[in-house]
């Protein structure tokens, strides 16, 4: 995830998504939330570079918490 949030819940765009993206799939993360007003910045990036990569743009923190959280346990969460 990255973004601002406003102190209402909105969710605000941020600079340097291509190099977060990058550092994202570096990690080996493959789902990543961002703004909407992010997407514009992503469309720019080679398509190469976003392959194994899910999107999920938001606009409000409540829209983050329900992608970001889940009610499924994790298997064997101690040897993470």
């Amino acid at each position: 995830m990255t973004g601002e949030i406003t102190l209402r819940g909105k969710v605000l765009p941020v600079g340097g998504i291509k190099e977060k993206i990058l550092a994202a799939k570096r990690a080996r993360i493959k789902e990543i939330i961002l703004c909407a007003d992010n997407e514009r910045d992503v469309k720019e990036i080679k398509e190469s570079y976003l392959k194994g990569l899910k999107f999920h743009y938001v606009t409000e923190m409540s829209e983050v918490i329900d992608i970001a959280l889940t009610n499924q346990k994790v298997k064997d969460a101690k040897n993470l």
